[in-house]
């Protein structure tokens, strides 16, 4: 039995870590020089935002997105009250702090201390008051443009930002110091040995812890000397000091303290005395790991050793081809069963198949058999993998209680060696199990994998003949809209090659019903139902294709007139309107209040004025009947004019005087 720490830095741009138990990959963790984990590091931040609805603030420290600090994180310290309000608050923190819990257990209720670097504290007894929570209100203690000193808890994923917490928690090998924290003393619940959780309580009264500070002796603690712990101790109040003097003098935002590379915080977090031999291959990193082992651990300095094969060390064992089926969905068992493990948005769904087993003589036997196989290898791939948030297991169905009681204890036994807080349920009437992993950072498969742009991460494809369908739909109602005489379509090859020799008649129709010419043309920028369409006029002039949805917006953005300019129109005999606009002299403000308070007696003034609008259009019609009357009877050939007679017609004639011609 050998157990081994491979180190591959052979290469500046990534350094992998593989732990190895009995030529079996164990455990993973890798280091991207461009992207730097940031869990741990401490920051001098800027409160940005207080949002009274989350109860949070958001916090600009220097990373890509603003960090998360829920109000929930925030030490009373940073509270903006009277200094007597304060000191009470910090009262009642210290009463309820790990000097007056039993054992010296650890309470899980303060999140920057809850399972720090991989050790799992000792649930309270005592559960921890909360009274500022209840009193205040974030929006009341904490302002903006504020200065707070923080550390990052969670890292960055996808779209969210960093999640932070001002309880400051600084690991070492066998210590992990919280500085303004004020908890006592407390040990790591994998500790189980009564006698060794006695010698390390002794130890830890005799400490000088100030009264202000929080100490944990770690899992690594256990088996070691008060010499040793003590000067773990002296290390971390050495870097508490640094971390001050840096505060005092840095500008927010600004990085104080960096956890460490990998290479540290593998020696220091997953690094124990059953571990044989650490190979690194690479010059410098074997130099960082050589200085910080002698320093923490003088002793065990000659297990770290220089990688000098020729061939890459991860070759060793074959653990490259172990690496390689991580990257995979479906892992063999070798009882002939497989796991298919798919991971969602939601959640990541495994499912165990009993496959080509045929050992046993009965199904359940065989059932139990597998999934006693899965539960182990289901652990081992979710350290390996990094899958965290919410996990569900479709185990194969068993029909006696017993049988599903010991495979929720055999998953729960594999699990004992995450460092990773982990929560299990029980196994359903469905055979389902449902069981959360908390999240430290984003998975193996999001660093290392890309969205496909093809098929958007969804692993499957349209069919050519839904695209083609699709884009004949698209294209006639285009042509109809814009009533164009020219279309010029890009779209994909495979698309156009289905069409050409599949579609071309419905082409043809398609022109020939809207007088069209359409040009195909394929462009291998394109892919899937993406398309390119641009139509002309009958003068080639290009015109502007709009998409239903920017038709729609458009509809929504059009402006409404507004109620003070009320347009009332009214018809006339020859069919024509008169628009008569109001305009009212009232402010805005009013408006909407006059309208709403409009009386009775308005609605008869204007039942009034449209009365006598008909009798105006009436005296109208009855004054240009009468001028058409008086125009007639000045012309004398007008029917119904009186009879001249030749005494009348010889006067007007003397009268014009044209006899004397």
């Amino acid at each position: 039995m050998s157990n081994e720490i491979l180190i591959d830095a052979a290469r500046q741009e990534e350094t992998r870590v593989a732990i190895v138990k009995n030529k079996r990959l164990e455990d993973y963790d890798y280091e991207f020089s461009s992207r730097r984990p940031i869990r741990g590091n401490i920051y001098l931040a800027k409160v940005i935002r207080v949002e009274p609805s989350l109860q949070a603030a958001f916090l600009e420290y220097g990373g890509n997105r603003n960090a998360f600090l829920p109000f929930s994180e925030i030490s009373p310290d940073y509270y903006q009250i009277p200094v007597a309000d304060k000191k009470k608050l910090k009262d009642l923190e210290k009463n309820n702090s790990l000097r007056n819990l039993e054992e010296g257990e650890i309470s899980e209720n303060h999140t920057s201390i809850d399972n720090i670097a991989g050790d799992t504290l000792e649930e309270s007894k005592v559960k921890r008051e909360k009274p500022y929570k209840v009193k205040y209100k974030i929006q009341e203690v904490i302002k903006k443009h504020q200065i707070v000193l923080i550390q990052i808890v969670k890292e960055e994923r996808g779209n969210k930002g960093a999640a932070a917490t001002t309880y400051i928690s600084i690991p070492g090998r066998y210590c992990v110091l919280m500085p303004n924290s004020g908890r006592g003393g407390g040990i790591s619940r994998r500790i189980n040995n009564s006698q060794e959780r006695k010698k390390i309580k002794k130890i830890l009264e005799k400490l000088t812890i100030p009264n202000d500070m929080g100490l944990i002796i770690r899992t690594a603690g256990g088996d070691t000397t008060q010499s040793e712990i003590r000067k773990d101790y002296n290390y971390l109040i050495k870097a508490w000091n640094k971390i001050r003097e840096e505060t005092l003098s840095a500008k927010a935002p600004n990085i104080i303290y960096e956890d460490g590379n990998i290479i540290k915080k593998t020696i220091r977090d997953s690094y124990t005395k059953e571990i044989d031999r650490i190979y690194i291959d690479g010059d410098e990193k074997y130099k960082i790991a050589k200085s910080f082992m002698k320093m923490i651990m003088p002793s065990h300095a000659v297990k770290v050793q220089k990688w000098k094969e020729n061939a890459p060390i991860f070759q060793k064992d074959k653990i490259e081809e172990q690496l390689n089926s991580i990257f995979s969905e479906k892992v063999n068992l070798k009882s002939g069963g497989s796991l298919v493990i798919n991971q969602t948005e939601a959640l990541v769904a495994i499912d165990v198949n009993s496959g080509t087993s045929k050992k046993d003589y009965n199904i359940e036997d065989t059932a139990v058999r597998t999934n006693q196989e899965a539960a182990q290898e289901i652990a081992r791939q979710l350290r390996l993998r990094d899958m965290a948030g919410l996990i569900v297991i479709d185990f194969i169905d068993m029909e006696k209680f017993k049988n599903r009681s010991l495979i929720e204890k055999k998953l729960k036994e594999s699990l004992k060696s995450d460092r990773s807080k982990i929560q299990v349920g029980r196994i359903s009437s469905f055979g389902l199990l449902e069981m959360s992993r908390q999240r430290i950072r984003s998975s193996v498969q999001e660093e290392n994998y890309d969205v496909c742009p093809t098929c958007n991460g969804s692993g499957s494809l349209r069919s050519m003949e839904s695209i083609s369908l699709e884009f004949f739909r698209n294209l006639s109602k285009a042509v109809k809209d814009e009533r164009a005489t020219k279309a010029n379509v890009e779209i994909p090859l495979d698309l156009l090659n289905f069409i050409i020799n599949g579609k071309r008649e419905q082409l043809s129709d398609l022109e020939k019903e809207n007088k069209i010419s359409i040009n195909l043309k394929a462009n291998n920028a394109l892919r899937g139902e993406e398309k390119n369409i641009t139509l002309y006029d009958s003068k080639l002039n290009k015109l502007a294709l709009k998409k239903n949805d920017e038709i729609r917006k458009n509809n929504r953005n059009r402006k409404k007139p507004e109620k003070s300019q009320i347009k009332e129109k009214t018809k006339t005999e020859g069919k024509k309107t008169i628009i008569k606009e109001k305009d009212s002299s009232k402010t805005k403000s009013n408006k909407n209040k006059d309208i709403r308070k409009e009386t009775k007696e308005d609605i008869n003034k204007k039942a009034e004025v449209r009365k006598e609008t008909k009798e105006d259009i009436n005296k109208k019609t009855e004054v240009k009947k009468t001028k058409s009357i008086k125009e007639e009877k000045n012309n004398d050939n007008y029917i119904g004019a009186p009879v001249k007679s030749d005494k009348n017609i010889e006067a007007k004639e003397k009268k014009d005087g044209w006899w004397n011609k």
